[in-house]
């Protein structure tokens, strides 16, 4: 008897912990996951070096980086000359890249369609995170429903899932998932301003979600800082 063919699936990777553990995550669903990176501007290239890291690790079926030049418009921290905060703000902070999510997204959408595949996931987190509003389920539910609407897959009868199995855990909770899914969290980088070498800051907002999360879930920190946090 003829195995089933896998479910395709793209996995939007960053290089940092929460989307390490959704790659995992779609290798553990049983889908042949496709991860795309993006090289958007932002301020460093270690999140790329560490997503192409995990590809690999993670069992992969491909791996390739699509760039997008959000620099030239701007309006963050992460894509302009703003500096990083290094103390907790109120409101959404200025790390916040404007309609990135969405952005990213639409390009894994493409990616889909082109390889036939039929779910997206992506590692959003509504729980311990820095308030971004293209982080919540509402978002997500959104965007599937205009993925249904906008895309030749869809309208000939394959319907498109946007898949975020992290938006409702905390990080404690993401840590102890991603290490029963095998994941090395030392490959991943998650600081805004890491250095070249991927060695994190240990003050901005990034670093400091990700220390509690490993402290909730009672787990050793890996993470390589430039100085001692």
């Amino acid at each position: 008897m003829n195995a089933q063919p896998k479910t395709k699936a793209v996995v939007l990777l960053s290089g940092g912990m929460d989307s390490a553990v959704v790659l995992a995550q779609a290798r553990a669903d049983g889908c042949d996951a496709h991860a795309l990176s993006v090289r958007y501007g932002q301020r460093h290239n270690a999140e790329l070096v560490a997503a192409a890291q995990l590809a690999a690790a993670l069992g992969a079926a491909s791996y390739r980086i699509v760039e997008v030049d959000l620099r030239a418009i701007g309006g963050s921290a992460l894509t302009a000359d703003i500096d990083v905060p290094e103390a907790p703000s109120e409101g959404i902070p200025v790390t916040y890249v404007p309609a990135r999510n969405t952005i990213m997204l639409s390009i894994a959408l493409a990616q889909a369609e082109v390889l036939g595949a039929s779910a997206i996931y992506v590692g959003v987190n509504a729980v311990d995170y820095s308030g971004y509003p293209d982080c919540r389920p509402a978002f997500i539910d959104a965007f599937e429903r205009l993925a249904n609407v906008a895309t030749k897959a869809a309208i000939e009868g394959t319907p498109m899932r946007i898949v975020a199995p992290l938006i409702d855990l905390s990080k404690g909770d993401i840590v102890r998932l991603g290490l029963r899914l095998g994941v090395d969290f030392a490959l991943t980088v998650s600081c805004y301003q890491a250095d070249a070498q991927g060695l994190a800051c240990g003050r901005c907002d990034a670093c400091r979600l990700r220390a509690a999360g490993f402290a909730d879930a009672l787990v050793a920190d890996p993470t390589r800082y430039a100085t001692p946090a």
